[in-house]
């Protein structure tokens, strides 16, 4: 049997992706730590470096938008993984804050080329019927990634950060190129169609005698103008405030209140990946089934919780709430975020309104860091920038619920029914 290239392309996507939740997203608080207490630099010098992760994303996003919708994915994410891998390269070389953050723009801008922005342009491109179910598997990805954080935490404690961070770059580059190499621009050019089926959008498998309503095919400039492009935008960006001051503080947190060691404060983070694993299963679910803003609404109470336990634990339970709650709430909400936009303004300019998209969600995730790093320099420890954190995650579920889809401005007026026509 013949297997659609589309699911070809959300494996490749999906390996990418461990590959940068393992080595970067969800082992930054790692390097955090250590860097903390061996090169004495503060936790805001050291979070403005992870804010950094999203300026650039910010920077990049329209423009990556342009080239994604004009020429296709695979140039981007080839650069983009070749960057990635010499900017962790370089990392291992440094001596200075000026340095440390010369690295980070590098690994940054690689990030952001091949990273879940151009993937999941990439995959939307080939999936329609089946979009949530595709994009919670590249999610997948990113979920199974922070399972292996405690392996980087090991080697940086037993071979140093510095030989780390170097087998991290060459790792990149030795399995993530060819991956690279694996992504197509359309299926139409490829003599296939979406989702593999012909005809699946006058034959749905559940009821043959029912054509599916058409597909949106919004200009960015369309989407601009609705309300749900922004709203969807803003609470993406405060669900982000979340998950970047988790990735970045978590680990140091645990350390300073609890004086736990990086090795095993990483064990919670494993087991949030976990359950973000299992979230992104019942998400592929959840998103066919149940409107997308409703349940992502949901997941930002889950992560207020979270936010809360993880700030006044005194010990295991409070912590295995934490993990459980925001790793199930990160794992639910994350994939949605591409699929709702690409449900609610089609593909035709999906990389452009999805750059544009990145441009308001990368405040959220520099502000994230930032907060939680001057707060806590502030005040000796994390309590306050925690709590402030998990406020703001309740504001993100009042979002969500608002963004209810636009009406298709393409679409053919209604007709009216004639004089004497029964309605």
């Amino acid at each position: 049997m013949k297997i659609f290239y589309g699911w070809k392309m959300v494996g490749a996507a999906a390996t990418l992706q461990i590959l940068q939740a393992m080595l970067l997203h969800q082992a930054f608080g790692a390097y955090v730590a250590v860097l903390t207490v061996e090169q004495g630099w503060s936790k805001t010098s050291l979070s403005a470096a992870s804010a950094m992760l999203s300026v650039e994303a910010a920077i990049l996003g329209p423009v990556l938008g342009y080239f994604l919708d004009k020429f296709g994915s695979r140039g981007v994410i080839k650069t983009g993984v070749t960057m990635f891998g010499v900017g962790f390269m370089f990392l291992s070389q440094i001596d200075t804050l000026p340095q440390f953050y010369m690295s980070i723009a590098v690994i940054a801008v690689g990030a952001s080329m091949a990273g879940y922005f151009p993937l999941n342009v990439a995959v939307i491109q080939w999936f329609e019927k089946k979009r949530a179910r595709a994009l919670s598997m590249v999610g997948l990805g990113f979920a199974l990634g922070g399972v292996f954080v405690p392996i980087v935490a090991g080697a940086i404690e037993m071979f140093g950060w510095r030989t780390t961070a170097f087998g991290s770059g060459l790792s990149v580059i030795l399995i993530g190129f060819p991956l690279a190499c694996m992504f197509r621009r359309r299926p139409e050019d490829y003599g296939e169609v979406v989702d593999g089926h012909a005809f699946h959008r006058t034959q749905p498998a559940s009821d043959p005698d029912k054509p599916l309503k058409p597909e949106p095919n919004f200009t960015a400039r369309q989407a601009l103008r609705t309300k749900a492009f922004w709203l969807l935008a803003a609470g993406h960006g405060i669900a982000l405030i979340v998950v970047m001051a988790v990735n970045t503080h978590a680990i140091n947190h645990m350390r300073i209140e609890l004086d736990y060691s990086i090795a095993t404060a990483s064990y919670f983070i494993m087991l949030m990946t976990f359950c973000q694993v299992l979230g992104v299963l019942l998400g592929g679910y959840l998103g066919d089934k149940y409107e997308k803003r409703l349940v992502a609404a949901a997941c930002m109470v889950l992560h207020s919780s979270a936010m809360f336990a993880l700030t006044f634990a005194t010990g295991v339970i409070e912590l295995v709430y934490f993990a459980v709650a925001h790793g199930l709430a990160w794992g639910l909400r994350g994939p949605f975020m591409q699929a709702i936009r690409a449900d609610y303004f089609g593909r035709k300019a999906i990389g452009m309104i999805l750059g544009l998209s990145a441009m308001i969600t990368a405040l959220g995730q520099s502000i994230g860091p930032l907060l939680a790093g001057v707060l806590g320099d502030a005040t000796g420890d994390y309590k306050l920038g925690f709590s402030v954190l998990a406020s703001i995650a309740l504001v993100g579920a009042v979002v969500f619920w608002a963004a209810k889809r636009p009406p298709d401005p393409n679409a053919p007026p209604a007709s009216v029914p004639a004089a004497g026509e029964s309605t």
